[in-house]
């Protein structure tokens, strides 16, 4: 799981800002919407202990067990468009998204198979 700068900066940004202290972000996938699965995003006042901890461009990402195979090779971005702004995620494992793109289709990765960029 990775983050662009402009996702990281608006993480940033927001975590800056708040009035309690976050740890990071948690990201997970949950069953929902039209086409099976939606992402998740929360603020986290700790990691828990068994989340896998990423640190990527001075961002704090906990992703929960069990959305780790459906996140490998992930990258998080932040988008502004004409009416809204919002996360998107790049995510190879996706084979289909709903008309309105809150939900999604995921296939997890196998074990082993995902090569992390050097």
């Amino acid at each position: 799981m990775t983050l662009t700068d402009r996702a990281a900066n608006r993480v940033r940004s927001i975590i800056e800002r708040s009035e309690t202290p976050i740890a990071g972000l948690r990201i997970g996938v949950k069953t929902g919407g039209c086409a099976g699965m939606e992402y998740t995003l929360d603020y986290a006042a700790a990691a828990g202990p068994t989340d896998e901890v990423v640190e990527d461009k001075g961002v704090t990402v906990l992703i929960d067990p069990k959305a780790v195979l459906y996140l490998l090779g992930t990258e998080m971005d932040f988008v502004t468009e004409k009416l809204t702004q919002r996360f998107v995620f790049n995510n190879p494992n996706q084979v289909s998204a709903c008309g309105c793109g809150e939900s999604v289709s995921i296939t997890p990765a196998l074990p082993g198979s995902y090569q992390p960029v050097a």
